[in-house]
C-alpha cells in the first residue's frame, strides 16, 4: 500500500460514542446526473447569491475542473425538477461555464427536511486549516508552496503538517504560513530565510513558539533592509542574536501604539532601533 494513504479507521472511538442507528438514517441518496435548466433554489431557506457569492462563482467558473467539483445536494420536487439544498455556488459557475448538467445526490427530503439538510450540511463544516491547504498545495506541486518549502528547508526550520499551540512547539517549528506567503512577495527570499536563521541560528531565540508571525515579520523585514544597506548576512544574526526576540515582542504589545500599528510592525520597530536599522550610517557586517 502507498505510504502516504491509508484505511478509514474507527479505531481510538470509545465504545459509547453517539451514533444514529442503522435503520434511522433514513432511505440512502441516489447519484445521477441532472439538467441544470431541472434544479431550482427555495428561497425559503437558501440564501440568496450576494456580491461575495459572485465573485466566489466567477472564481469558480475562472478554474473549473470536475475534479474540484462536489456533488450537488439536491430534493425531488413535483413536475420533474429537484431543489438545491448544497450547491447553488458551483451549479451557478456550471451553467457559466456552459455545462448542461451537473453531478447531483439526490435525498429524500420534504420540503421543511429540505431546511433542515441545508442546515445540516452548512453548519457541521469542517475547516481545513491553512497548514493542511499548504501541504495539500505543496504535494499538488504549486510553485508558491514549494517555494516555502524551499525556504524552510534553506533556513533549517520545520512546517508543522497541524497546529500546535506555542508552548508545546518544538524549537524551528512553525506555523506562520500566511506570514510567509507575504512575506516572500514583500521582503523576497533572501531576506525571509535570513529572518528565518536569525531566530534559529541563535541560542536565545531557538526556543517553543519563537516563529510566531510577529517575530518572523520583524526579522524578516529587518533583514530586507539589512541587505539593502549592504550588511553581511552574518552580521545581521549576531545582532539578533543579542536579543531576546520574545520579550522584545511582549514589551511591543504591551507599549502605548496607534491601533492601526500592529504587534508586528511595533516590534520591527524596537529591532531596528536594536540593532542601529534606525541611523543613516551603514550598518554593522557591512560587505566589503
Amino acid at each position: 500500500m502507498n505510504p502516504t494513504v491509508s484505511e478509514i479507521s474507527i479505531d481510538g472511538y470509545p465504545a459509547d460514542t453517539p451514533r444514529q442507528a442503522l435503520e434511522a438514517c433514513g432511505p440512502a441518496p441516489q447519484l445521477m446526473w441532472i439538467p441544470i435548466s431541472q434544479l431550482v433554489v427555495d428561497h425559503a431557506y437558501q440564501r440568496e447569491i450576494t456580491k461575495q457569492g459572485r465573485g466566489n462563482v466567477r472564481r469558480i467558473a475562472a478554474h473549473f475542473r470536475w475534479t474540484y467539483f462536489s456533488p450537488v445536494v439536491v430534493a425531488p420536487l413535483s413536475g420533474g425538477r429537484y431543489a438545491i439544498v448544497d450547491g447553488q455556488h458551483r451549479t451557478t459557475a456550471a451553467a457559466l461555464v456552459g455545462h448542461p448538467s451537473v453531478p447531483c445526490q439526490v435525498i429524500m427530503a420534504a420540503p421543511h427536511e429540505q431546511a433542515q439538510a441545508f442546515t445540516a450540511v452548512n453548519g457541521a463544516v469542517t475547516r481545513v486549516h491553512s497548514l493542511a491547504m499548504h501541504r495539500a498545495a505543496a504535494a499538488a506541486g504549486d510553485a508558491g508552496a514549494i517555494l516555502i518549502e524551499e525556504i524552510a528547508a534553506a533556513a533549517g526550520v520545520r512546517i508543522l503538517r497541524y497546529p500546535v499551540p506555542e508552548l508545546k512547539q518544538k524549537p524551528g517549528e512553525i506555523m506562520a504560513i500566511g506570514a510567509m506567503r507575504d512575506l516572500v512577495a514583500t521582503v523576497g527570499r533572501d531576506a525571509l530565510v535570513l529572518g528565518l536563521r536569525s531566530v534559529v541560528e541563535t541560542q536565545k531565540n531557538a526556543v517553543a513558539g519563537g516563529l510566531v508571525a510577529a517575530i518572523v515579520k520583524a526579522t524578516s523585514s529587518c533583514a530586507a533592509e539589512w541587505l539593502a544597506r549592504g550588511g553581511e548576512p552574518a552580521g545581521f544574526i549576531e545582532e539578533i542574536g543579542e536579543i531576546v526576540l520574545i520579550r522584545e515582542l511582549d514589551k511591543a504589545t504591551r507599549e502605548p501604539r496607534s491601533k492601526n500599528v500592529s504587534a508586528s510592525t511595533a516590534l520591527t520597530d524596537r529591532l531596528r532601533r536594536r540593532i542601529g536599522l534606525s541611523s543613516t550610517t551603514t550598518v554593522p557586517g557591512r560587505a566589503a
